[in-house]
């Protein structure tokens, strides 16, 4: 189906679409043709970022093709950094200002992430989480939630919102209706959560309540099933959820935006453009075209879904028309909430200093009387690293051996993942113990209560060491094993540095 049979039909259509692209110094053509074309959103992600300086660039030659265009970035800060992947964020994630809990702090560094954004010429930022990682073992949430209690998630989805929002940037709270319940990464998977309407209604919806009396104008949907609201349909494509819930019960009458619609939860069942046609029919406005899903065929196949949709009367025009009413009216409104706010310089250490406010120290030192802490040597760290989810940037560095060498230049360290430990424990007593024979050993895990290998090989290090230091980078487990064991709540650059202060005693 050409463009040109329907040209009003299809600037609708392209109109509720933000997609990804491509490129680092400008606009491509297909993206300007687009634009043209009705297309009102774009979204960044890290293979669009090189420096500050570049970004302002190429948001603004976006901007020259249309002044109210949205350019939104998925920016958690914490593990989940674009603006950041390539040298790891320097200020830390959710979980860790929720473990500190100080809403003051949370809004001062959601702030200097929104200073930071609108100096790049970002006007919409999809963040925070307000998701409440009621389930430890969740794969795909953990530490981009504020925790495990409704009243600190909530307290902290506000007080981010807050922040953001004065920095110039508009924020959208995700992934609605509550995402921490779950046990499948949608990235892969249709998760499913459990309880019935009035236990989800408790555990998970106050943050979102809290974000929208926080000035929120934007929420973006959970690819996940929720039987006690809709038995068959997941909630980006549930009138229910969306309509019914959201906006009837709830109240909200902002952007309602989908998470990645290329993601397995959907577009494994119903394809990536019969997915965009539910979730707009089902009440959504928007629909994000993430991952690698960044070219012109995608967003023709998208724009031709929503227009066929409209001929053949599976979704009304009137639905269409009131999704793009509602997204030109973001992008006004974001706009100018951009405008009353000047770009600001100004460098803040905010984010290190709430990253260490966040490390939390327990000493075990009965059972290793031979251990020392702080550190007064030089000691050799193994660093055990797991595959992340696609929410994470797999190539953002992260842990505490490299700040720990700035510090200590003669610190050893090696890092060994899932794939190298298949063989067994020789490979441990090569690598992790033999260099560390006479003298100290750090043992540096993230969210090792999600990986058996991961809790395995800590085991059998801590065993043969007990004098070992554990460091956690990711979410806590009951059991702290070592003879002193430290928890950063998140992986970020100045959590490593956090981290290393602690451990030779400099903070």
């Amino acid at each position: 189906m050409e463009s040109s049979s329907h040209p009003e039909l299809t600037r609708l259509a392209n109109s509720v679409l933000q997609p990804g692209f491509v490129g680092t110094t400008a606009a491509p053509d297909w993206l300007r043709r687009k634009i043209a074309e009705g297309l009102t959103s774009v979204v960044l992600f890290g293979r669009n970022i090189e420096t500050p300086e570049q970004v302002a660039t190429l948001t603004a030659s976006l901007r020259a093709e249309n002044p109210d265009l949205i350019i939104a970035i998925d920016e958690e800060a914490g593990d989940v950094t674009r603006i950041e992947a390539r040298t790891g964020a320097s200020r830390p994630g959710n979980l860790a200002l929720g473990t500190v809990d100080d809403v003051d702090l949370t809004e001062q560094v959601a702030r200097d992430i929104g200073r930071e954004l609108h100096n790049a010429g970002i006007s919409l930022n999809y963040a925070p989480s307000a998701d409440v990682n009621s389930n430890p073992m969740n794969p795909v949430i953990g530490v981009r939630s504020f925790g495990m209690r409704t009243d600190v998630a909530a307290r902290h989805t506000a007080a981010w919102i807050r922040g953001l929002q004065s920095a110039g940037v508009a924020a959208c709270a995700k992934h609605f209706p509550g995402h921490g319940d779950t046990a499948v990464d949608s990235h892969h998977g249709l998760p499913r959560v459990p309880g019935t309407a009035e236990e989800v209604a408790r555990t998970a919806f106050p943050p979102f309540i809290a974000a929208m009396e926080a000035g929120v104008r934007t929420v973006m949907t959970a690819h996940l099933l929720v039987p006690a609201y809709d038995t068959e349909l997941p909630a980006t494509l549930s009138h229910r959820i969306l309509v019914e819930l959201l906006r009837g019960e709830l109240g909200f009458n902002g952007m309602v935006v989908t998470d990645g619609i290329e993601m397995g939860a959907v577009a494994d069942r119903y394809g990536i453009d019969g997915a965009t046609l539910r979730a707009v029919a089902g009440g959504v406005d928007a629909v994000c075209v993430g991952g690698e899903s960044a070219s012109d065929s995608i967003v023709d196949l998208l724009s031709g879904a929503l227009v066929r949709g409209v001929l053949d009367g599976t979704l009304p025009e009137e639905r269409l028309a009131e999704a793009s009413g509602r997204v030109q009216e973001f992008a006004r409104w974001s706009g100018k909430l951009s405008q009353t706010v000047k770009r600001d310089g100004q460098k803040s250490d905010i984010g290190l200093v709430a990253a260490r406010r966040a490390v939390r120290v327990r000493r075990n030192l009965d059972g290793a009387p031979n251990a020392t802490f702080p550190l007064v040597e030089d000691p050799h760290v193994v660093e055990l690293s797991p595959t992340m989810n696609l929410a994470i940037d797999g190539s953002t560095p992260w842990g505490v051996a490299d700040p720990l060498r700035a510090l200590r230049p003669g610190v050893t360290s090696v890092r060994l993942g899932e794939a190298e430990l298949a063989d067994g424990e020789d490979l441990l007593n090569r690598v992790a113990l033999t260099p560390a024979a006479g003298r100290a050993l750090v043992v540096v895990v993230r969210d090792a209560a999600r990986h058996r290998w991961m809790s395995d090989a800590l085991a059998s290090l801590v065993r043969s060491r007990p004098d070992a230091l554990v460091v956690e980078m990711g979410v806590p487990a009951n059991d702290r094993q070592g003879a002193v064991h430290l928890t950063t709540h998140g992986a970020t650059r100045v959590s490593g540095i956090a981290a290393a202060e602690v451990l030779v005693g400099a903070n």
